[in-house]
């Protein structure tokens, strides 16, 4: 159908939410059993200020900046980043800029911080500010202002800010340490193996000079840094061919006429052995998957068995769902019923859509199909690159994967029925693409699509992550190393 034909133009979501990571400095990297204990910097001595520019580049072809400039202040330090990126996502050319400002304490450990995303209307903004061993949160998107509190156990660092911290201790090569971060992106506290490497000689720009090279891990993926004798980073290295390199502020700006990035979602997608006619109407999907560690992704649910590198999907059978499966067994799953910073199902516009568009009688089944088709109604499938929630999907009135998904989960939690984010990969026209949906409890755990309308979603929907927006980190382990094989379809 005609909409299946189109979905390549809107499974860009959660690809974004992964590069999002990327600019925020959220280090990448696979934790193994043996991490080493946390570690708190103290500055040997006092940072220099400075004021760093840097172009973005993508496998040699420039498509952004950045400037990140650390002041000194009466208590610590002031640092601020602003990232301004031109993306390419299946043919889509879009302007993303990221703000970031923290403030530091003596041992550069967050004490408050102010963060900002920005592509075309789509706003999301936060401010934070810890006291104690709690961080209280406040967002000012589209909807209601909303603020959480989340209790950090180690003193936690800017993710912008890594590199100072690590250099500042004194690093040799070989250390390895582990540090806490504070990402913006998901709102949460996340650890980050640092391993320092030996010096190298490097060129930025016509400049020849030593550096020290650091591996900086997280989620599965590593990112590079190389560092100056001061402290600076003067090159950066990560994922999908992305890489940052000091220069001057003139050639960092070169009138803004950067070109697009290579298309993102192209080059992150999966090449299929077989071309697969009509997806929707398959039963069942058997798959073989190397490349990649699943120990750590949730890869494993109620239609996806996964043994020998063999994953075999059975799309579910709606006909034998109970009209009233909440029973006293139900509250084990009360947890996907509650709200969260981008889920916020308590808010009065996402309850007020419930109350119009289904009846507190209607079985599960009934009540996802009415909420299914609000949604298509009232949401224009438009590609977006901005953090996801429910409030501002309302708002804007448009949204791809991620927004219908984070939206689906709100509405679903407020008529009463569980929902997660799932993620991972879809097939489309030889490929297979990053994409995100549901997974809702109507007497047993369904996966539906809502940007596609999909109740049940087809085989083709490989899970790797389930739960919340944040859950989706782990696939940055894997982009560019996932290998698929199609064995069997029906």
């Amino acid at each position: 159908m005609q909409l299946y034909k189109n979905k390549s133009f809107l499974i860009t979501g959660t690809l974004m939410c992964l590069l999002f990571a990327f600019l925020l400095a959220v280090r990448i990297g696979f934790f193994n059993k043996d991490i080493p204990e946390y570690v708190l910097i103290t500055p040997e001595k006092g940072l220099a200020e400075r004021d760093t520019w840097m172009k973005i580049m993508q496998n040699d072809r420039k498509i952004g900046f950045s400037r990140s400039v650390l002041s000194k202040t009466a208590d610590g330090y002031k640092m601020q980043e602003y990232v301004f990126m031109r993306v390419n996502t299946m043919g889509m050319i879009q302007d993303v800029t990221l703000k970031t400002e923290g403030d530091l304490n003596q041992d550069l450990t967050l004490k408050a911080f102010d963060f900002e995303i920005s592509s075309g209307k789509f706003t999301f903004r936060a401010n934070g500010v810890i006291n104690g061993k709690i961080l209280s949160i406040y967002t000012r998107d589209s909807g209601t202002p909303r603020k959480i509190d989340i209790s950090v156990k180690n003193k936690p660092y800017l993710a912008a800010g890594i590199a100072d911290a690590a250099f500042s201790g004194g690093v040799n090569p070989g250390d390895v340490f582990t540090l806490d971060i504070f990402d913006p992106a998901t709102m949460g506290q996340e650890p980050v193996l640092v391993k320092v490497g030996e010096k190298e000689e490097i060129v930025t720009g016509v400049e020849k000079t030593t550096a020290i090279k650091i591996l900086i891990i997280f989620k599965g993926t590593t990112q590079y840094l190389w560092i100056g004798n001061n402290g600076e980073i003067l090159r950066e290295k990560g994922i999908l061919g992305m890489s940052l390199e000091k220069t001057t502020k003139v050639d960092a700006l070169n009138g803004l006429s950067f070109q697009a990035s290579e298309d993102l979602t192209r080059i992150a997608s999966v090449q299929s052995n077989v071309v697969i006619d009509d997806p929707e109407k398959l039963s069942f999907l058997k798959i073989k998957i190397e490349g990649i560690d699943a120990v750590s992704l949730k890869i494993k649910s109620e239609r996806q068995t996964f043994q020998n590198s063999i994953l075999t999907i059975n799309k579910e059978s709606l006909p034998d769902l109970p009209e009233h499966p909440y029973t006293e067994k139900f509250r084990s799953w009360s947890l996907f019923l509650k709200p969260t910073q981008f889920i916020q199902s308590d808010n009065k516009k996402i309850i007020d859509i419930v109350v119009k568009t289904t009846d507190p009688a209607d079985p599960p089944l009934i009540k996802t199909k009415k909420i299914m088709k609000w949604i298509n109604a009232n949401i224009e499938k438009k590609p977006v690159i901005s953090l996801p929630d429910a409030i501002s999907t309302i708002e804007n009135k448009a949204g791809d994967c991620n927004e219908h998904a984070v939206l689906m989960a709100a509405l679903s939690r407020a008529a009463g029925i569980p929902a997660k984010i799932e993620s991972g990969l879809v097939y489309l026209n030889g490929r297979f693409y990053y994409h995100a949906w549901n997974l809702l409890y109507l007497g047993k755990w369904v996966a539906v699509d809502p940007l596609f309308g999909q109740i049940p979603a087809d085989v083709t929907h490989i899970r790797f992550s389930s739960g919340d927006p944040k859950d989706q980190l782990v696939l940055m382990g894997i982009i560019g190393k996932v290998k698929l094989k199609v064995i069997d379809y029906k």
